[in-house]
């Protein structure tokens, strides 16, 4: 698969090449694009010009005259990319309660527990059936919803003031009862348009009445009315008439469920004339209770399942208690109720014949699910204890009430969250696994990492690694496409040198050159990777200029820790240091001082140095390195970042690097002295490690460009 970006961020042109069903890992320094290219792979592959949009260059968003825009090309085969950065910890993981916000989802939810969940489904179906063949079923719990969020309960079981169907009822139906002096106004009052005429005649009268004394629809005088006109806005408000026309909506929609004396009482509270009293607020609690317990009931119902069966529960003595008994909902006990009811019974005395049946269905899901825990608890727990963390996880929870739980090895409770506990390498290390899990779960064609270990030690990035891509497909990443953009370079010398048979047709490694927005990609293997010592080996028997090899010499009697006489020579030599002037840095005086090299020990030296350069001599060598030009051409031929920086190193009052820029002139003097700290690094003879922007400050300050 090749993937060609062009105008992301900082990026101009990249060409990325992924081996499908490998992980894919890429190096590049801080600063290349790694985290630009996976935004723009994640939105191209999600149809989201939108967002790949928000990544235009700035220097096009200003003057654009070619209308250039980000592009991403070769995803023709890529329609789900799930990628693990910085948002995908702060947006799915460390929820207030849990460690991941879809726990069910990602350990319980598999294929086989699917399966089993439409065994049970099948014989559940023909209570399920029920409401999906009754229309009217399904419209009558509507109905009661909203019947019963119309009145809210207080702690101490009265009706609140403050819930609509309170505020619809409490003043009286003034739809019936017209207050005296508004009978005129009966028509529009008892229209099913009173609740827009009231508010109509509310505004007009406030806005228009100190423009004239004429009305603004018809221009009548109306300076006789003014108090008529008035009175409305007195005696009727929107909401309230609004609230009680849909109480009364919804109860005329409910009618034939409700018993017969209930209605009459219903309808009697609904046109009194003076606001209901305690009586009619009593029996309403009543009626929202029967009608809550009802609710409850046929829901459950509707979504029987084998979590409405506990453990140790007898099947069919539990579906005995699922039946509805109208003797216990006196207020619904209608001819209408009880032909639903009575189709919901016998759908439950069916299925309780297959009770035997269904008790295994339930009992298969159950170890199912009870063995993807304990797997799950296992697995996540072996590696934290490996990778020297002191928590451990527990799935808690039935079906998709399911939550990953978070407790210390020194605390019994479960933490909330973890967040607040948990370090910002745990954090990752947590998120990073659980991110794995998801995967496993979703199955995305292209999976993303978007540096997600250079923060750990190697101990740990190695057991993150191990955890991950070791083990079967269907526990890990391994033979998943896998692209891990980095710029720390263990992981490559861990899965392609260090371990490389555990890896071995698993990982394919390149590393990415960014140099003036463009990204190049070199493939690295094996051979690439060596010791320092090799490196300086190798560079000694290549054709490089002589002087550079004099700089690979004394790196290599650094790395041997070797101090001897042909250390001493080639380290006063690169210090530009005349013969008379040479020192042995290993005969240090009490006064700090150093004395004079001697003749047999600087020959000595001299004649070591030699065994590795052929040509070397003290004085032609120091007059090279003296030479200013000279040095500057040899800068300028270099082939490599790395080389540049040796000379430049070399080079006598190179500007006013120091003062004017001296975080080029650390990297300079890092690069030029030991900064190594692993066994193995790649070849900076063949991978030009150093970024693009140091040599070209240094260019400038030699001025070898304006």
């Amino acid at each position: 698969m090749d993937i060609e970006l062009k105008n992301c961020n900082n990026i101009d042109l990249a060409r990325i090449h992924i081996e499908e069903g490998k992980l894919n890992i890429k190096f590049a320094p801080n600063g290349t694009g790694k985290s630009t290219a996976a935004k723009a792979i994640q939105f191209a592959s999600e149809g989201n010009p939108e967002a790949l949009s928000s990544l235009l260059p700035f220097k096009y968003r200003g003057s654009n005259p070619n209308n250039k825009e980000p592009e991403v090309t070769g995803l023709d085969h890529i329609s789900s990319v799930m990628c693990f950065n910085e948002e995908y910890v702060s947006k799915f993981t460390f929820k207030e309660d849990e460690l991941i916000s879809n726990s069910f989802d990602i350990f319980i939810k598999t294929e086989a527990y699917l399966k089993a969940e439409e065994e049970i489904n099948q014989l559940t179906q023909t209570i399920k059936q029920q409401f999906t063949n009754n229309p009217d079923l399904e419209t009558f719990i509507l109905n009661l919803k909203e019947l019963s969020s119309a009145f809210k309960i207080t702690a101490s079981g009265n009706l609140s003031k403050s819930s609509t169907g309170m505020k619809g009822l409490a003043s009286g139906n003034k739809l019936i009862h017209i207050p005296q002096g508004l009978e005129d106004y009966q028509l529009f009052i008892q229209s099913d348009k009173t609740v827009s005429w009231i508010d109509w005649q509310t505004k007009g009268h406030k806005e228009f009445s100190e423009i004239a004394d004429t009305c603004p629809f018809c221009s009548t005088n109306t300076s006789d009315k003014v108090e008529k006109i008035k009175k409305v806005s007195q005696e009727y408000d929107k909401n309230v008439v609004k609230n009680l026309v849909s109480i009364i909506s919804i109860l005329e929609k409910l009618g034939d469920y409700f018993a017969e004396d209930t209605k009459k009482k219903l309808e009697l509270i609904t046109t009194l004339a003076d606001g209901i009293q305690p009586e009619h607020e009593a029996f309403l609690v009543t009626i929202k209770g029967e009608i809550d317990n009802l609710v409850e009931k046929l829901e459950q119902l509707k979504s029987l399942s084998s979590l409405n069966f506990s453990e140790t529960e007898d099947v069919a003595e539990k579906l005995e208690t699922l039946k509805l008994e109208l003797t216990f909902f006196t207020n619904l006990n209608s001819e209408k109720t009880k032909s639903d009811i009575n189709a919901l019974n016998e759908s439950i005395n069916q299925l309780a014949e297959q009770a035997g049946n269904l008790r295994g269905k339930i009992n298969i899901q159950r170890g199912l699910t009870k063995r993807l825990i304990e797997k799950y608890q296992s697995e996540i727990n072996a590696f934290l204890a490996y990778a020297g963390y002191k928590y451990q996880v527990e799935i808690l929870g039935d079906g998709d009430k399911s939550q990953l739980k978070l407790r210390h090895l020194e605390h019994q409770s479960h933490l909330q969250g973890g967040s607040q506990y948990l370090s910002f390498g745990e954090r990752n290390a947590f998120a990073i696994v659980l991110f794995m899990y998801q995967c496993l779960s979703e199955k995305p064609d292209l999976i993303i990492l978007d540096d997600p270990i250079s923060s750990f030690d190697k101990n740990k990035k190695f057991a993150i690694i191990e955890k991950l891509f070791m083990g079967a497909s269907s526990l890990c990443l391994n033979g998943k496409t896998v692209l891990m953009l980095t710029h720390d370079v263990e992981p490559i010398i861990d899965t392609v040198k260090a371990v490389k048979t555990q890896f071995i047709n698993k990982v394919v490694a390149s590393y990415l050159r960014f140099d003036n927005g463009v990204i190049a990609e070199k493939d690295i293997s094996n051979n690439d990777i060596k010791t320092f010592a090799q490196i300086c080996k190798n560079a000694l028997t290549s054709d490089l200029d002589d002087v550079i090899k004099l700089i690979y010499l004394r790196r290599r009697c650094e790395i041997l820790d070797d101090q001897g006489d042909a250390y001493q020579v080639l380290s006063n030599l690169l210090h530009k240091r005349k013969r008379d002037e040479v020192s042995d840095y290993r005969e240090q005086s009490q006064e700090g001082i150093y004395p004079e090299m001697s003749n047999d020990k600087f020959s000595d030296g001299v004649d070591e140095v030699k065994k590795d350069i052929p040509s070397f001599d003290y004085l032609t060598f120091l007059a090279q390195i003296k030479d200013d030009e000279n040095l500057k051409n040899l800068y300028a031929s270099s082939t490599n970042g790395y080389e540049k920086l040796q000379v430049f190193r070399l080079m006598q009052n190179p500007g006013q690097a120091p003062q004017n820029n001296s975080v080029i002139q650390k990297f300079v003097n890092e690069t030029y002295h030991i900064e190594n700290e692993f066994i193995c690094q790649l070849d900076p003879t063949c991978f030009d490690l150093i970024p693009a922007y140091v040599t070209q400050e240094c260019d400038k300050i030699l001025g070898l460009v304006t």
